[in-house]
């Protein structure tokens, strides 16, 4: 959700054509995977984009700020592990500086439309995992590549995975992408293909743009949000059984208070945002998936306040830190 797509607005069509794309041709690696962890990781999304800054053009977060930002939320939330969106611009010095702090690092190795530039992130992806490989313990290629293009980057996402295969990095391998993709865009859920490249599944699950854009799961209030990830997870479970899974990205706006979405299909509104409900989502969905051993990153560290050009007036409101100075995070998660 870095760049939020329009997410599921592709999930309606799909289900009701009861068919699914054909899985990308892909070759079995030989590592063995263990399908669960000896304890599950609690993490949560760090983009270090707050304020001002914008990804897209302008000067990039430095080091001063990374620093700030970091300190803040190991002093005040219960989180000792960060999942991060890029490995270059900068980015990389978010391992260096988690280091420092003693905090595991799920790196995610930005892949999109611009070729050369996928090349170089997936060699910088390379040397931060070989330099770091005490701090960054999984890595991605890509988040929701397929979700924004579709089957176009297939290619690029299996180009990343060998070359780090080839590279001999230690670190499990992935490609994060929504539940949806997950199931081969089906329902019931179908595989990939991917399934046979990858270490394990990084999966987005957000019922709150289910509500704006789907028209099957275009209901679920703050209070069932959490048994829907729980219930998206299971379908994907049974579908890749020997495969670990991690819920990458969950969350909930905690602003406008009390303001909602209409689901474009339906005309419901059933997510209401606000501080409640945010915590609601959050502190059960982690209680569920401490229950299965399952890890999660809670979306996000830190509000980024460029994100309503992509997402509307909710997407400046995901963080559990504003921001802004002085950064301030909500205390509920300790």
């Amino acid at each position: 959700m870095k760049r939020l797509p329009l997410l599921i607005a592709i999930i309606l069509f799909a289900i009701t054509m009861d068919s699914a794309f054909a899985a990308p041709h892909v070759k079995q690696h030989k590592k063995s995977v263990q399908v669960s962890e000896s304890k599950a990781m609690q993490c949560v999304a760090f983009s270090p984009y707050v304020g001002n800054i914008n990804p897209d053009f302008g000067a990039q977060p430095s080091h001063e700020l990374i620093d700030t930002l970091l300190d803040k939320l190991v002093k005040e939330t219960r989180f000792r592990c960060i999942m991060t969106y890029g490995v270059m611009n900068g980015l990389e010095y978010t391992f260096t500086a988690a280091e420092k702090r003693k905090l595991k690092v799920i790196a995610i190795i930005w892949l999109d439309k611009d070729i050369a530039v996928n090349d170089q992130s997936i060699a910088s992806g390379i040397q931060a995992a070989k330099a770091f490989p005490n701090t960054i313990v999984k890595l991605s290629c890509g988040s929701e590549v397929r979700t924004r293009h579709g089957n176009v980057f297939d290619a690029e996402i299996i180009k990343c995975i060998d070359r780090l295969r080839k590279a001999e990095v230690k670190q499990p391998i992935t490609t994060i992408d929504t539940w949806w993709e997950w199931c081969n865009r089906a329902t019931p859920c179908q595989k990939t293909g991917f399934e046979a490249k990858v270490d394990w599944l990084g999966i987005n699950i957000f019922p709150w743009w289910e509500n704006k854009h789907a028209g099957v799961h275009s209901c679920i209030p703050a209070d069932k949000a959490a048994d829907f990830h729980i219930a998206r997870l299971e379908d994907i479970r049974k579908t890749y059984p020997d495969k670990a899974l991690t819920l990458t990205e969950f969350g909930w706006p905690n602003a406008p208070e009390g303001g909602t979405e209409t689901n474009t299909h339906t005309g419901q509104k059933c997510g209401i945002a606000g501080q409640k409900n945010q915590l609601t989502v959050i502190k059960s969905t982690l209680q569920k998936l401490a229950k299965k051993n399952w890890g999660g990153n809670v979306f996000e560290a830190f509000s980024e306040q460029w994100k309503p050009n992509d997402e509307g007036n909710f997407g400046a409101h995901w963080g559990i830190c504003q921001g802004k100075p002085p950064y301030t995070c909500v205390k509920d998660f300790k």
